[in-house]
């Protein structure tokens, strides 16, 4: 994928020089999206959404992490004094708990990450709706996203 844009890059280079040479103004934009998603209000509410809607969950998860944790150092402490029966008997439990808990915050990773890529997905949307107006409005000839570099203009 990387070679294919980067020869799709080398095309448009080759055709702007082509092309600048017969323009008089050729105008170039440059969209930077980590800077739409640090700063644009749309990916801060996106941000917040999303901590509203796992926090208790987030929560949840914590609070069992701190409950195994405990129930593991408690066995730790008692096993020694304890028959081989009861000590297995634990120790099955303890994995059992461990196995749950891992699987619930797998689940919650998962849904953490399809929730975000879906608020991700709306704000580049709606970005992209943006630069086209405004690519529309202000004449840009060519608009660039995730530019590899960029020339500084006031040099």
């Amino acid at each position: 994928m990387k070679h294919f844009s980067s020869k799709l890059f080398l095309a448009a280079a080759v055709a702007l020089a082509g092309f600048s040479a017969s323009a008089q103004e050729f105008k170039v934009g440059v969209v930077n999206l980590d800077r739409i998603f640090r700063e644009a209000n749309s990916a801060k509410a996106a941000q917040t959404k999303l901590e509203q809607e796992f926090s208790k969950r987030e929560k949840e998860l914590g609070d069992s992490a701190t409950q195994l944790k405990t129930l593991s150092d408690k066995f730790e402490r008692e096993a020694p004094t304890l028959a081989e029966s009861q000590r297995n008997l634990r120790q099955k439990q303890l994995v059992d708990q461990d196995r749950e808990f891992q699987r619930k915050r797998r689940e919650f990773q998962e849904d953490l990450n399809t929730r975000k890529n879906e608020e991700l997905q709306q704000v580049i949307e709606r970005a992209n709706k943006v630069v086209k107006s405004l690519a529309e409005s202000e004449k840009y000839d060519l608009i660039l996203q995730e530019s590899v570099y960029a020339l500084n203009a006031t040099r």
